[in-house]
């Protein structure tokens, strides 16, 4: 942000961050060999998984509400700039290709909007009606239990909070995910997700250890909702839609590992059903293809509920 921008008080706020304190453990990196220097970095970002460990109830309260609300026709937005909006918009791409659920369900949203993948967007992250504005633009809570989850490093990023402010106002459940144990976010926030991962290798650069905190969270929240709403079926991923070879190979191999069958006639199963869950069904109650997908309608296409266990 360019300088006399920022209020005093924010200028505080940032500077006695934690991500942007200076870490005594990499205090002389630029004088070490390279073997020492990445064996630093190593030994820091092994401190993270134990910092998003801490956080795991939080993480849970908002895989529950999340699901809650996507069962009733809501869908999720992941909103973030830099860093943190990359891995929101990462996240939700990743969405529908792993759990064959429509694009629309999961959304990210990048202050600068899908230029800012490639190159930064300072500017725009600086302004919370844009925030709302891109909110608004997507027609957010319109009709739908949305669900909004802010992500900032610093927890303070006004894009963000110009967002989250909207989200509220509109009595959409709120998250928030950062790395700092309170911030300005909090306010707007029902439920908080301060993965505490202290001063960064490089001094204030949160695409490290703070970037893979707000991966491993989201990487968390995503795949949880999707188990607590049925796209799971023990580990396999029996929403998948094979659209290429490979997904082909890999829904063939997913039958057979659900239902114990041969090959030869997981390959019938996946041209009989069509889907991964209706060829399991087919095999595992000895029924056609039309009793098969309503029993899977019927248990709103929970797999094990439709199969009865």
């Amino acid at each position: 942000m360019i300088d006399g921008i920022m209020k005093a008080e924010d200028k505080e706020v940032l500077a006695t961050a934690p991500t942007e304190a200076r870490n005594p453990n990499s205090l002389q990196i630029d004088k070490v060999s390279t073997l020492e220097m990445l064996s630093i970095i190593n030994r820091e970002d092994q401190t993270v998984a134990a910092a998003v460990e801490r956080v795991i109830p939080h993480i849970a309260q908002a895989v529950d509400a999340i699901a809650e609300r996507l069962s009733q026709g809501g869908r999720l937005f992941y909103v973030g700039a830099g860093t943190s909006g990359r891995l929101g918009v990462l996240d939700a791409s990743e969405c529908p290709p792993t759990f064959s659920i429509d694009p629309e369900i999961v959304q990210g949203l990048i202050a600068g909007g899908d230029g800012a993948l490639r190159r930064s967007s300072e500017v725009s992250e600086d302004s919370p009606e844009l925030g709302a504005a891109d909110l608004r633009a997507r027609n957010f809570a319109s009709g739908h239990p949305d669900v909004l989850v802010g992500i900032a490093a610093s927890g303070r990023t006004p894009y963000v909070l110009g967002a989250m402010a909207y989200a509220k106002s509109l009595g959409a459940l709120t998250i928030a995910v950062t790395c700092v144990p309170v911030s300005a976010m909090t306010r707007f926030a029902e439920i908080s997700i301060a993965v505490q991962t202290g001063a960064e290798v490089i001094t204030g650069s949160t695409r490290m250890k703070a970037g893979t905190a707000t991966k491993l969270v989201l990487n968390m929240l995503s795949t949880g909702v999707m188990v607590r709403t049925g796209a799971v079926y023990g580990n396999l991923m029996v929403n998948l839609k094979p659209t290429n070879s490979k997904l082909v190979d890999r829904a063939q191999r997913i039958i057979m590992t659900a239902t114990g069958c041969t090959h030869d006639r997981a390959v019938e199963l996946l041209l009989e059903g069509g889907t991964v869950k209706t060829a399991i069904v087919i095999e595992k109650l000895e029924v056609d293809r039309t009793t098969a997908e309503a029993r899977l309608s019927a248990a709103n296409g929970r797999l094990s509920a439709a199969l009865g266990e």
